[in-house]
């Protein structure tokens, strides 16, 4: 008996494991205005992709996807806004940039928030966030493998992770993210 009773509380817990793998974990980031957001709770309701990154040497890969993600998800929205004419031809997903200051780059979080105010599109500023803190239940919970690339998430309306994508933009990799907004 006490077999059976450890062997289901062990496959409870793998499954319950399991499931909170899926979602993606809180994480409390700010605009570029020093505006407090906790992911994945403020984009619930939307689909949601997070492009991340969490260090300088990432910045090469994470820039190849700065136009094709703008052209696909932000400028419907700047051109149309919501309900407009053009609305109809893009997703109504919300979509971030979010560079991660952790350890001894924390510091350097201010000074990027800075610089991207004069030096970022205004238009475009509303789509960046900020972490600064700790990296190990990230690196633990997404599997961040290698600190020199990006990390792309699709989250579903619940926050839950559709879709993982690493390293520089690529037409197959967008063709999958958007495969699996349009599937739902």
């Amino acid at each position: 008996m006490k077999k059976i009773t450890l062997l289901s509380c062990f496959i409870l817990v793998s499954a319950f494991s399991a499931m909170a793998q899926d979602v993606f974990p809180t994480m409390e980031a700010e605009t570029i205005k020093s505006e407090k957001i906790e992911l994945p709770s403020y984009t619930k309701g939307k689909y949601t992709l997070l492009g991340m990154a969490y260090s300088k040497k990432s910045e090469k890969e994470l820039k190849t996807w700065y136009q094709p993600v703008f052209d696909k998800f932000i400028q419907p929205k700047l051109k149309g806004g919501a309900g407009g004419l053009f609305n109809s031809f893009g997703y109504d997903i919300h979509t971030y940039f979010v560079p991660m200051f952790t350890g001894i780059n924390a510091a350097a979080a201010g000074t990027a928030k800075k610089q991207a105010l004069k030096k970022v599109d205004p238009h475009i500023q509303p789509y960046i966030l900020f972490y600064k803190g700790k990296i190990k239940q990230f690196k633990e919970s997404l599997g961040f493998e290698t600190k020199d690339t990006p990390y792309f998430f699709l989250l579903d309306e619940n926050g839950k992770i559709i879709y993982q994508a690493t390293g520089a933009y690529s037409s197959s990799k967008m063709s999958k993210i958007e495969s699996n907004i349009d599937d739902f």
